[in-house]
């Protein structure tokens, strides 16, 4: 037992040092690759704070401000590419999830990291998931690939604010590159969507939350690149029912140019989602199981039925293609949780629908693991260059443990057992640590 218990120890090692040699490899400099390979391994390792000083403890007990120098060299000062680390994640594990099952699924999101005090890079009092509330914080937006048991993020990026993208000192203090201007969250996913098409990543249904959805420039992005998608949106976005259109335009008098635009009347008008499932009959109803949970299936009521959106049509002369509406009414709710829209096929059976739309939980998954196990979050530098470097390193780790899962069955914990840390030197305490009572 003892000597396989080693023999499985060796080979993930070997394993690991084998993906970390393909991730160095692209980082342009022989001698970045120890600190990038030892700050991967840091984030692997167990441990409660994954910034730097705890983790060069961890790594070197013997000379911890060494290696703290070298650590913060690689990923706050060093010039190296996060588009090439993060293609070298996903060359490494994309053959991995697809031994499992293609990839069926692009995954948009944001997620916000909690901070003190305005100097962080794109530090501002925004929306942060985290908090579930407005909050001071930094929001990075990001692009995942995904199957059904595995997912992997293939691109990041952090969204700067408009208060820090029309400011140069601030710009300049952070190291904010000069062709960095403002854009906003759905413009960011877009672009990644837009280069994951050009990168020949396989494709997948787009999924996203409301803030990606209700964005009808995002949608039309997303078809014009010939995807799928199903995408949350609110209860008050404007729909024509089953059936009914805006009204065309009005017949040419004969003189001047032909009207062209879409009209309404105060007869004929869009309803909102949420008055338009109210209005539906119990019969439109569907209990729908999506999937496995824990301790029971995951189930719930749905209703779908195929729409126009009704967002500025006014200014078209041509309304909006009819699309999926899907919308989920809980046994016990007062009135229906969620809504969304899909391009998927007119033919698509209600409980694919429903499939494919909570699929989106895998990513919720990855951040709670990717800040809560490797240290997403727990950058304490302040500029741009360390913030993305810091980010493509816990996704280059997070990388190896989503390849080990798909080889094997999934271990009790989420750091492989092989993965020992080293004792910290008697009396480290990390900078800004309380002392003990």
């Amino acid at each position: 037992m003892a000597n396989g218990d080693a023999r499985r120890r060796r080979a993930g090692e070997d394993r690991l040092a084998a993906y970390l040699d393909v991730i160095v490899g692209v980082l342009g400099h022989a001698r970045r690759g120890d600190p990038a390979r030892a700050y991967c391994t840091g984030l692997l390792l167990p441990g409660e704070r994954k910034s730097i000083e705890p983790m060069a403890a961890r790594l070197e007990p013997g000379r911890v401000q060494a290696a703290h120098q070298s650590l913060h060299h690689v990923v706050a000062k060093a010039a190296w590419d996060d588009a090439a680390v993060l293609a070298a994640v996903r060359r490494q594990v994309l053959p991995v999830m697809q031994r499992q099952e293609p990839i069926a699924y692009w995954i948009v999101d944001d997620t916000g990291f909690p901070k003190q005090g305005q100097h962080s890079v794109g530090v501002a009092r925004q929306y942060c998931g985290q908090e579930g509330k407005q909050d001071n914080c930094q929001v990075a937006v990001s692009l995942s690939m995904a199957h059904d048991h595995a997912s992997l993020p293939i691109a990041y990026r952090l969204y700067l604010p408009e208060t820090w993208a029309e400011d140069p000192a601030r710009r300049a203090k952070a190291g904010v590159p000069e062709e960095v201007a403002f854009e906003t969250k759905t413009a960011i996913a877009l672009e990644q969507i837009r280069q994951a098409r050009a990168d020949g990543v396989p494709a997948g249904i787009v999924l996203g939350d409301a803030g990606y959805g209700d964005e009808t420039d995002f949608r039309v992005g997303v078809a014009a690149l010939g995807l799928s998608y199903v995408l949350g949106v609110r209860c008050g976005t404007s729909v024509w029912p089953p059936g009914t259109a805006p009204l065309p335009p009005p017949p040419w008098s004969g003189r001047g140019r032909p009207p062209t635009r879409l009209r309404r009347s105060p007869e004929h008008q869009p309803v909102s989602l949420k008055a338009l499932a109210l209005s539906l009959s119990p019969r439109a109803w569907r209990r729908v199981i999506w999937r496995e949970g824990s301790k029971a299936d995951l189930a719930s009521r749905f209703a779908a039925l195929r729409v126009r959106p009704a967002h500025r049509d006014t200014l078209r002369s041509q309304p909006w293609p009819e699309e999926w509406l899907l919308v989920e009414w809980p046994e016990g709710e007062a009135e229906p949780t969620k809504y969304w829209f899909s391009n998927l096929p007119p033919r698509t059976p209600l409980k694919r629908l429903v499939h494919v739309a909570k699929a989106r939980w895998r990513i919720e998954r990855d951040y709670q693991e990717l800040k809560q196990e490797i240290g997403l979050g727990h950058y304490e530098g302040r500029s741009w260059r360390g913030f993305h470097h810091h980010a493509s390193l816990c996704i280059a780790a997070y990388g190896f443990l989503v390849a080990e899962r798909c080889l094997f069955p999934p271990p009790r914990r989420f750091t492989p057992d092989w993965v020992t840390p080293p004792a910290l030197p008697q009396g480290f305490r990390p900078r800004g640590a309380a002392y003990p009572a």
